[in-house]
């Protein structure tokens, strides 16, 4: 049996199609769609329509992508950039009446709870008590816990993507009050959560997110090409240095050094001072850069709980949507 899902997030649509035999989730094919939502969608401002049809478009590509590898419909869902638009309910019923595909969006902490999953099945039950970190382009998750789910779980607005439209637009690189403007804005958010882990002492730390893994690069981790089963550690004295680095470049310039792509370049600096400021307050000196988590979460929970879960899911944002939503074929055929 193959499963597939499909994250619509802040800047690409990604698929992952797996084989769910064994109680593991093996991928056997991966794509992605660059949209850059972030980029074309202010915080609390709509979706604009064209942006909504290139949505569509890639979703209907990536539903016959996995129907061509021999799984059903996706499980699909968008992260912070669908989910805090004014249109959110709009946007997911224009993608399912276009495309035939479910499309929801995720509450922040069940997201995180789903992360928090991934991680624990990856790190296993030897890494005892359990803290995650996951940064978004929209958001930042927290989660903490001894068991297969966490214990406290948080969704916070502080995705590299946000911070980077709030707080450092206008000069490149950024200046010193700039640099300081968002750093209290981080402290600020961070520190109530910040102060229940660190009260909590996981016994293991690990991050997730692609933002995590281009600054464990930066700072000397493994390269991908290595593959997944390589130890990657991202040490807090690293990212603090790699912080004065990417602050005294412009994102053309960050966009050259080992790990940050281009996309990503200019969105890097927030995304390390959000890594850096959560580890210096909850207190962790390393963290683990661990390739598993929400998209492996999905499939894991899929696996385990079955199909009734995300039917659940998917209800909590569910309002009535058109009759006969129009066929992946015609929807294909309209773009």
């Amino acid at each position: 049996m193959r499963i597939s899902v499909l994250d619509v997030g802040s800047r690409t649509v990604r698929l992952v199609v797996a084989d769910a035999e064994g109680g593991v989730p093996l991928p056997v094919h991966t794509a992605k769609w660059r949209l850059r939502l972030s980029e074309q969608v202010k915080p609390g401002d709509p979706v604009p329509q064209e942006s909504v049809r290139q949505l569509a478009e890639a979703v209907a590509d990536a539903a016959r992508t996995a129907a061509g590898w021999g799984a059903a419909g996706p499980l699909a869902f968008a992260t912070a950039v669908v989910r805090s638009a004014p249109n959110r309910l709009e946007v997911l019923r224009t993608v399912r009446a276009r495309t035939g595909v479910h499309l929801c969006t995720l509450p922040g902490e069940m997201e995180a709870e789903l992360t928090f999953l991934g991680a624990r099945r990856w790190m296993g039950w030897r890494s005892g008590p359990l803290a995650v970190l996951d940064i978004g382009g929209g958001s930042f998750e927290v989660a903490f816990g001894r068991g297969r789910l966490p214990d406290f779980a948080a969704s916070l607005p502080l995705g590299a993507g946000r911070l980077t439209h709030e707080f450092l637009r206008g000069e490149d690189p950024p200046s010193p009050e700039q640099m300081r403007a968002l750093r209290r804005a981080v402290r600020h958010q961070l520190r109530d959560v910040a102060a229940r882990i660190r009260w909590e002492g996981p016994r293991t730390a690990v991050a997730t997110s692609r933002t995590f893994q281009q600054l464990g690069r930066l700072c000397g981790a493994a390269p991908g090409r290595h593959g997944p089963f390589v130890d990657r550690r991202l040490h807090r004295a690293d990212l603090r240095a790699a912080v004065t680095r990417l602050a005294s470049l412009s994102a053309a310039e960050r966009a050259l050094l080992p790990g940050i792509s281009a996309p990503r370049a200019e969105q890097s600096l927030a995304g390390a001072v959000i890594g850096h400021t959560a580890m210096k307050l909850i207190g962790l000196r390393s963290v683990t850069v661990c390739p598993w988590a929400i998209r492996e979460g999905i499939l894991l929970r899929h696996m385990e709980d079955g199909a009734a879960w995300w039917a659940e899911v998917c209800r909590l944002d569910e309002e009535p949507l058109p009759p006969d939503p129009v066929p992946l074929c015609v929807a294909a055929a309209a773009f």
